[in-house]
């Protein structure tokens, strides 16, 4: 069974900075892509940014130039530093991985980790 650990989340104030990692228990070559997505207290989920297997990275307009997602592949990890935070970007950030072992593919989710941009 796939796990993801996240870790980063935490409280900064406006124009700070955090980095986001999520941890996968399973080689790399078997995920097809990795990334968040977000849920402010009371709304819906909203997508952050993605990265696939060949490092093509999607990002909501809301994140862009601000937000860079990456991956580590020695790790089965990925990262999503986050600059210039704005109280917006409050939420519960869940990563996500897509994984595929033969024909099969299912989409994992992690626990969820609180970022709270406030002064």
């Amino acid at each position: 069974q796939v796990k993801l650990v996240e870790s980063g989340g935490g409280l900064v104030e406006p124009g700070g900075s955090l980095r986001l990692a999520c941890s996968a228990s399973v080689n790399i070559d078997a995920i097809s892509y990795m990334g968040w997505w977000r849920q402010p207290a009371g709304e819906l989920r909203e997508f952050v940014a993605s990265i696939d297997r060949d490092g093509e990275v999607k990002s909501a307009g809301s994140v862009r130039g601000r937000f860079t997602i990456s991956r580590d592949d020695a790790k089965s990890t990925g990262y999503l530093q986050m600059t210039n935070l704005k109280s917006e970007d409050t939420a519960v950030y869940l990563c996500y991985v897509q994984v595929k072992f033969g024909t099969t593919s299912s989409v994992i989710w992690g626990q969820g980790t609180q970022v709270t941009v406030s002064a």
